[in-house]
């Protein structure tokens, strides 16, 4: 089943063409990765998908709904959460409390409720607190739940990024290369992290420069180069993929690893 149908998506910059007339399906449930060169416009699709941007031309049907023209916290609303290449947390906040903010929009409370802490926020803030406190223990985070963010290693601060996005509940998580300034060891658990949050349903749309873990963990793999998709596949394809491995490195080799 696809969950979004992306048709001839375009956006230019001053005359830089961004995104040059991008056409894709992402099925649901899947876990894909959208790689491509420096500058091929992949968090610029990001961008356009989370309503950050509005493209010049095209059309994203998320669960038979156009979703271009929607502002992001209305999209987020939708089920499509993301999180970004420099992590943004509170770093004076502790874990609980940053994973909190990533579900306020699951409270649906009158002004009159929060001025006068009426029984239904009572209970909309219950509800929140003990969603939160599933996903810490689900997610393995119990023992640092009070720690403050800042105070974490880069991994880790990561990882409850990601949780954070959970909280909306979303059905589709865009992941904006998570594995970025990560040693070995963290590239490895957030790899884990990732199947696991695929494992409960979502699906994950991922913008990654590591190609090993793209390979690894990927159900299908979209290549982008100068804002157009130049290959679609799975990763045994994308690795052989003349076309992708020119884009990367210039010139034609046996395989992209």
């Amino acid at each position: 089943m696809t969950i979004i149908n992306v048709s001839g998506l375009c956006l230019n910059f001053g005359g830089v063409c961004a995104l040059n007339n991008l056409s894709l399906e992402i099925k649901k449930n899947s876990l894909v990765s959208i790689i491509g060169p420096n500058g091929s416009g992949k968090t610029t699709f990001f961008n356009v998908l989370s309503g950050i941007y509005k493209p010049d031309k095209g059309s994203i049907i998320f669960n038979d709904e156009q979703i271009v023209g929607l502002r992001p916290d209305q999209i987020n609303q939708k089920g499509i959460s993301r999180t970004f290449q420099l992590i943004r947390l509170f770093s004076s906040m502790s874990v609980l409390d940053n994973i909190l903010v990533g579900g306020h929009n699951l409270i649906k409370t009158t002004l009159f409720d929060d001025v006068f802490n009426t029984k239904k926020r009572k209970a909309a803030q219950k509800n929140l607190m003990e969603k939160a406190e599933k996903l810490i223990e689900e997610f393995n985070l119990t023992n640092i739940i009070y720690e403050k963010v800042g105070n974490l290693p880069y991994g880790t601060k990561r990882k409850v990024e990601i949780v954070r996005a959970l909280m909306s509940e979303p059905q589709v998580l865009l992941l904006d290369e998570p594995a970025a300034g990560m040693n070995n060891k963290e590239s490895e658990e957030l790899k884990e992290l990732i199947k696991q949050v695929n494992g409960r349903g979502h699906t994950v749309l991922l913008v990654e420069h590591d190609i090993k873990m793209v390979l690894d963990i990927s159900d299908r793999i979209i290549v982008l180069n100068q804002g157009s998709k130049i290959a679609d596949g799975a990763p045994s394809e994308i690795q052989n993929d003349e076309k992708v491995i020119e884009a990367y490195i210039g010139s034609k080799s046996k395989s992209l690893s």
